[in-house]
């Protein structure tokens, strides 16, 4: 364990070194001053670990924490992670959130997105305006289908993405309306849906992990129900019990989510959030 953590650490000190790799202007905002990390930046780290070792997929982040982490872990343990500018260019180099990249690896138009969706060979991290025990996830619509009482994004690709690439989630105000005990409607597929539908469904159906402002929190149970993996530092279990609308399997000791190293800090503070944008999407 010594020596994966100094490998980690010494990967992202070398990837944060020299002037190309500043922000946005080549200066560091406010936050890049040493100080412990903050409850974003843990968030930051979690939403990066989904993508550890996941050698050369396409990264899809939605909303600006998982969008930090997917660059923080192209820069540290996923160095062939694919990473678009959010239109239909892969891009060589990482800028910092907001600037505009400087390499062009490649064109990604729709139809060859699509095909890396089909192929399992994407890992998408959606957002999640309801989830439930089993990962079934809403962003359609709350209350009934028919007349519901707010219509929000649309199912959009997520019943896709659910039942053809890895697909995490990230929930930056973990509560007892998101975290629900039966969706209003089900947009991305959970473990339960994609068992009852067959093989079809549930060859490559696969919820890694589901991040929220509290912790983190996985599937492995033997019904595939939601258990918690790690909690992030000063969260009790009391805290996210109170916090979740149904009953969470809670291991007899729950670790805490790992604390980033020096350098990865380094690189979200100066290299990738200089602005500090992610302590807008995470309060505490």
């Amino acid at each position: 364990m010594a020596e994966t953590n100094a490998a980690r650490t010494g990967t992202a000190e070398q990837a944060g070194t020299g002037p190309q790799r500043q922000g946005a202007g080549g200066r560091a905002g406010p936050r890049a001053a040493a100080g412990a990390p903050t409850r974003a930046e843990y968030c930051v780290l979690a939403c990066a670990e989904a993508w550890r070792d996941a050698g050369e997929i396409l990264a899809s982040p939605m909303g600006t924490v998982p969008s930090i982490g997917a660059r923080l872990a192209r820069l540290t343990f996923s160095p062939d992670l694919l990473l678009t500018d959010g239109e239909a260019l892969l891009i060589g180099d990482v800028p910092a959130l907001g600037a505009r990249a400087e390499v062009t690896e490649g064109w990604l138009p729709y139809r060859g997105h699509l095909s890396l969706v089909a192929t399992g060979r994407r890992h998408v991290m959606m957002g999640a305006s309801q989830i439930d025990r089993f990962g079934n996830q809403n962003i359609s619509c709350i209350g009934d289908w028919s007349r519901p009482g707010r219509q929000l994004l649309g199912a959009r690709g997520a019943p896709a993405n659910t039942v053809n690439n890895p697909t995490s989630y990230w929930v930056p105000r973990h509560s007892p309306r998101s975290f629900v005990e039966r969706v209003d409607m089900v947009c991305g597929v959970g473990y339960d849906r994609a068992a009852a539908a067959g093989p079809a469904a549930s060859r490559f159906h696969r919820i890694p992990e589901v991040i929220s402002d509290l912790g983190v929190f996985d599937f492995a149970t033997p019904d595939h129900t939601m258990r918690v993996r790690s909690l992030h530092p000063g969260v009790t279990v009391e805290q996210v019990c109170a916090a979740t609308g149904f009953a969470l399997t809670v291991p007899p000791n729950v670790p805490a989510t790992r604390k980033p190293t020096a350098g990865e800090l380094r690189l979200i503070r100066e290299v990738i959030d200089p602005q500090g944008l992610r302590d807008r999407e995470v309060r505490t």
